[in-house]
């Protein structure tokens, strides 16, 4: 599958519509892939990764959350086209650190 990110912006779909949640806006060159991004808890976020041969996105982060705790961590994300046409990001991630996890989220894409 083969998509092209750039300018395309992502929504994680873990807050209520309407509640105010972290917004990528992506960019995309060739294999690279990176994006910026803000809302919700998030007060500054940024990724840099690589768009795989078979479509799938691997990435690091970082984020500054609003009570100025500091966040890195690795994703690898699957995307799948919705039923209306926009793209929906299945991720896989893992947080460094003190407070060290992993889990899964979906960002979906915001039109307009």
């Amino acid at each position: 599958m083969s998509i092209d990110y750039d300018g395309r912006r992502f929504r994680n779909t873990g807050y209520a519509p309407g509640e105010s949640a972290p917004v990528g806006h992506y960019r995309h060159e060739g294999d690279l892939l990176w994006a910026h991004f803000d809302g919700g808890p998030v007060r500054r976020g940024a990724l840099s990764g690589l768009v795989n041969a078979d479509g799938t996105l691997e990435f690091t982060y970082t984020m500054v959350l609003d009570d100025g705790e500091v966040v890195a961590g690795r994703c690898w994300s699957t995307p799948e086209i919705l039923a209306d046409g926009r793209i929906r990001l299945n991720e896989r991630w893992e947080r460094y650190g003190e407070r060290a996890s992993s889990g899964e989220s979906a960002l979906e894409e915001v039109l307009t």
